[in-house]
């Protein structure tokens, strides 16, 4: 096969003179060693250094303060109020009930006594202090779970459509999320050195002396790298949004292979039109043997040829609007020695969980769970925390976390199942979401404030209270059952998926919101800006006009995205460099 490639790849483990600081701080790292041994055994400090704290990310945690009384400690000359969050590695959002157990001790013994569930199927302990967190992750290892890789410049956890009861290949697919995570796992064992011990002898990577990264290299990726895996007619993976989307293929029962996507990704930059959101592109069909294989090489592509210069610019999306669809598949092509086949008809219904009991060909039951807000806490009036922890004691179940922050109990018998459901009945709960609206069950939120550094407005902590402001107007125009994809960010990186929501906020001030409206219920469609800064009062009044001119006027089985389109609330978004091309109508 012959390659046409013009553009020329970087020298692996060389830098350039323009390359990012933290480039050279990859590059000073000793493969993610840094300094974090030193760092962490300093007294004086809840923190640790800003060095490490980039270091320290590709460990599985970000070191975090609490926002909310930032401004106050600092005026008593203290120091903020650090702590950690530390996330697990998780491919395709499985636990076992012994492994939930562990998981609910460690955020009740080491964090803040929540659970949160990532829109990447992953699970995050909040409030780990500094001087506990050997503890917790060596906690977190006796259940044979680690945080290695879901943080950093490296490929992030894989994604895979949860549900065993939604089609009959699920079983065929699913182990795919845990060979690509795998294949693309580092191999450095600093990990492994720093937190578990030398002694340790559950390695995470076999052997001993020096690891030369054999895939990434010293420097590792330009920027982080998603993989998610979906089988269709579901969605809820958002599988255009990752910068590698594995399409499952099915013919007469099998698995027949994957549609290869390229080159989503959500996050952008307020001020700066060169960065956009980008669905991916389908650029062909691969056989299941090939799979691993082709998701190495599309993210070895990026090693080579991503921006390392400037970190705004070098997600994978930039990459490919860069060079073009047609270079990419030629590279990709000439590293596998063979051509990709034509992309199968594949065809996406819907994006959202299906909430409650479900069965699948196998005669398992299956329970999804409604999880506000992703975090898993128990309320005055909800010990939803309490709940799952009971239910794992049984161990009757394996627990999996969807990509729409919800959570299902799997591999149910029926005689399991009665015993469920005289528990959750105990508890005086439901077991599904028929309680809300279907606004409410369609709500996504990041964790923005009071602990990510860069949230700029509120969004878990925030939307419940909006949706129960925007509930009378549903209720109002008989909407309450509709399915209206909802979606809030604290700022435009896109973690809650904002920017596919129908209806979309991305904070942009204390108390302020950019609109965006007409992303689709199926998860084909970028939502388009329409309004900017808007006070909660703005919102609600732009939402009862909104939801009432689509109630009168929508068409049959119209979903609300789809109705801004067609009524030209605002033009269909497009993505790429064209994103911010065109105002709303």
């Amino acid at each position: 096969m012959t390659n046409t490639t013009q553009p020329i790849a970087k020298t692996l483990n060389q830098l350039s003179p323009n390359d990012s600081d933290i480039e050279h701080l990859k590059d000073n790292s000793h493969f993610l060693r840094g300094t974090l041994v030193e760092s962490f055994a300093n007294p004086l400090t809840g923190a640790i250094t800003e060095t490490n704290g980039q270091v320290i990310k590709y460990h599985g945690s970000y070191q975090q303060d609490d926002r909310d009384v930032r401004n106050a400690r600092i005026a008593k000359k203290l120091e903020p109020a650090y702590s950690f969050m530390i996330r697990v590695r998780l491919p395709g959002g499985h636990l076992s009930a012994p492994q939930w157990l562990a998981c609910d001790e460690i955020s009740r013994q080491y964090g803040n006594g929540t659970l949160k569930l990532s829109t990447r199927q992953a699970l995050q302990f909040h409030g780990i202090i500094k001087f506990e967190m050997k503890e917790t992750i060596q906690a977190m290892d006796k259940a044979l779970l680690d945080s290695v890789a879901t943080c950093g410049d490296i490929n992030r956890n894989v994604m895979c459509i949860q549900d065993p009861s939604l089609s009959t290949i699920h079983d065929q697919v699913f182990p795919y999320a845990n060979a690509i995570a795998d294949r693309l796992l580092p191999a450095t064992r600093a990990y492994h050195e720093i937190w578990l011990g030398d002694d340790h002898d559950k390695k995470l990577i076999a052997g001993g002396g020096e690891i030369i990264e054999p895939i990434y290299g010293k420097h590792y990726l330009p920027r982080k790298f998603k993989i998610a895996i979906a089988i269709p007619p579901y969605n809820d993976v958002d599988i255009y949004t990752n910068d590698i989307g594995f399409i499952a293929i099915e013919e007469n029962g099998k698995l027949a292979g994957f549609n290869v996507c390229v080159g989503g990704g959500l996050a952008h930059t307020f001020g700066r039109e060169d960065t956009f959101p980008r669905l991916a592109n389908t650029i062909g069909f691969c056989t299941p043997e090939h799979a691993v294989d082709v998701a190495q090489h599309i993210m070895c592509i990026q090693r080579d040829f991503g921006n390392r210069e400037d970190r705004k610019l070098s997600r994978f999306k930039h990459t490919v609007e860069k060079y073009g669809v047609e270079w990419f598949t030629q590279e990709l092509e000439f590293r596998l020695g063979f051509s990709l086949q034509p992309a199968k008809d594949a065809k996406f219904t819907t994006s959202s969980d299906r909430y409650g009991w479900h069965q699948s060909q196998d005669g398992l039951w299956h329970l999804l769970l409604y999880v506000q807000g992703g975090r898993i806490v128990n309320l005055e009036n909800y010990a939803q925390k309490d709940i799952l922890a009971e239910i794992a004691k049984l161990d009757v179940c394996g627990f999996r976390l969807t990509g729409n922050q919800n959570i299902q109990l799997i591999g149910i018998t029926q005689d399991n199942k009665a015993k469920i459901e005289a528990l959750i009945k105990g508890f005086d709960q439901t077991d599904d979401a028929s309680h809300l609206t279907g606004m409410q069950r369609n709500a996504i939120a990041c964790v923005s404030l009071n602990t990510c550094s860069l949230a700029m407005a509120e969004a878990e902590r925030y939307l419940p209270s909006l949706l129960d402001k925007i509930t009378p107007i549903l209720v109002k125009n008989s909407l309450e059952n509709d399915a209206i994809k909802i979606r809030m960010t604290g700022c435009p990186n896109g973690c809650g998926r904002s920017i596919m929501g129908e209806i979309g906020f991305i904070g942009k001030l204390p108390g302020k919101y950019n609109m965006y409206l007409g992303g689709d219920y199926q998860g084909y469609r970028l939502a388009k800006l329409y309004k900017e800064n808007l006070t909660e009062t703005q919102i609600l009044e732009e939402l009862e006009s909104l939801l009432a001119a689509y109630a009168n006027e929508r068409q049959k089985n119209e979903y609300f995205g789809d109705f801004a389109i067609r009524t030209n609330i605002v033009s269909p978004s497009q993505g790429g460099a064209a994103f911010h091309k065109g105002a709303s109508k």
